[in-house]
């Protein structure tokens, strides 16, 4: 039995990465998990992902995508002895030691039409099948969505291939917010400026970002719909207000007062004209996020000395310290599903990425090169993009959970810092 389906994508907006508009699908074959991503293994799948007759450039980025997860091994070109425009035949890639076989047909001019068939080589059955229309534009939107089809049919879940990263960026003597794809490419900023900017954070629905900005000496909290580009100021106080991140409703958010040397975590609404205190005490408490289902705050204290990770309850109570190597951890995220934490460390003077259990345990260094910070895990919770300045000027760059193949994605001519992992794009 064989899926089949079309999707149909058009711009909505500036920064719009993709938006499917109808989708058809027929009867599902049973499903076949090809890589278990929880149990991963040294051996890589070896797939053919062969050259898209009418646009290679969609094939070259769906094998980009699948090869960067380190769990695909896409064979040459120059190895494949069916050409693309012929109909996919067995025997054509016995003795190849692949597994699957990608053929894509491509047509149209100011609108693409993508065809997209994988076959097993085990059954020599297509597996999927599912036709894709967009914009001429929306070239790389559009094989990040085969790729995550692609990767979703062998194992069972989501990639963060249709995902997109906001940083900081200098520009000049200004601070702009900017917006890429997970990848770096199709890199561009908002439009917004401030003397300083810090701390994008995504919204669970990718639909807003709220970020700290300076602007003609006055901190505020803002807020950017991502569909209208249009910017809202949610908190302005006095001292300095540094925007923490969202709970599941889209709505409330948790951020960091500090004036007068002291510094509160408070919780507030977009729409609302104040705050509440929510973990207070007469030490200094920053950082704070919350978890992805809602009940726990991470947040930074120096209650027992040095600053430390901790953890309370969504009411600010019940604190516990999680992080007890090292006298000096900040900057902590959650991973999506709860159960990793990433941290900076202060390490002979520079700053190092660790991941740790929420209990506290399997405390695990990720960099050891240069000063690293800002961490924040893909929505797939397979990557954790950060800054670092390993190789000159701070850079955004992302790695694996393991904090192997770590690839810095912004150019090296440009500083760039506070990275944020959006959600998935739906």
């Amino acid at each position: 039995m064989k899926t089949g389906s079309r999707t149909y994508f058009s711009i909505s907006h500036l920064f719009s990465f993709f938006a499917a508009l109808i989708f058809f699908t027929s009867s599902s074959a049973e499903a076949r998990i090809y890589i278990d991503i929880n149990s991963p293994g040294d051996k890589k799948l070896p797939v053919a992902v062969q050259p898209f007759s009418g646009n290679s450039e969609i094939s070259n980025i769906i094998k980009d995508d699948l090869t960067f997860t380190g769990m695909f091994e896409c064979i040459s070109d120059a190895a494949q002895i069916e050409k693309p425009d012929q109909p996919f035949n067995r025997a054509n890639w016995q003795g190849l030691g692949v597994e699957l076989v990608i053929k894509g047909r491509i047509s149209g001019g100011r609108e693409l039409n993508a065809v997209i068939s994988v076959y097993d080589m085990t059954t020599g059955k297509e597996v999927l099948r599912k036709e894709y229309a967009a914009a001429s534009t929306l070239t790389r939107p559009i094989a990040h969505t085969i790729a995550n089809d692609i990767y979703k049919l062998l194992t069972g879940q989501d990639s963060m291939f249709r995902s997109r990263i906001a940083y900081v960026c200098d520009k000049g003597s200004k601070k702009e917010l900017c917006i890429m794809d997970w990848d770096g490419h199709r890199n561009q900023s908002v439009g917004l400026s401030s003397d300083i900017m810090l701390t994008p954070r995504w919204s669970p629905d990718g639909s807003r970002l709220i970020y700290s900005a300076q602007r003609n000496h006055q901190w505020s909290v803002y807020s950017l719909s991502t569909g209208t580009m249009r910017e809202q100021s949610v908190i302005r106080l006095s001292g300095l207000s540094m925007a923490g991140n969202f709970f599941p409703d889209n709505k409330q958010f948790v951020f960091t007062y500090t004036k007068d040397g002291k510094s509160d975590i408070y919780i507030s609404e977009l729409n609302a004209s104040s705050a509440t205190k929510l973990v207070t005490s007469s030490w200094i408490e920053v950082s704070p996020t919350v978890s992805p289902d809602g009940k726990s705050i991470l947040f930074v204290s120096n209650r027992s000395g040095g600053p430390q990770i901790f953890i309370s309850d969504q009411r600010g109570d019940n604190v516990r310290r999680v992080t007890f190597q090292g006298s000096y951890n900040t900057s902590p995220a959650w991973s999506p599903k709860g159960d990793r934490i990433a941290y900076v460390s202060m390490m002979s003077g520079r700053n190092q990425i660790f991941t740790v259990k929420p209990d506290g345990s399997s405390v695990t260094q990720l960099t050891d090169k240069g000063s690293n910070e800002d961490p924040s895990f893909s929505p797939d919770g397979m990557f954790i993009t950060f800054t670092s300045n390993k190789d000159g000027a701070k850079g955004i760059y992302i790695m694996s959970i393991n904090g192997s193949n770590q690839v810095r994605i912004t150019p090296k001519s440009t500083r760039s810092t506070n990275s944020n992992w959006s959600p998935m794009e739906r």
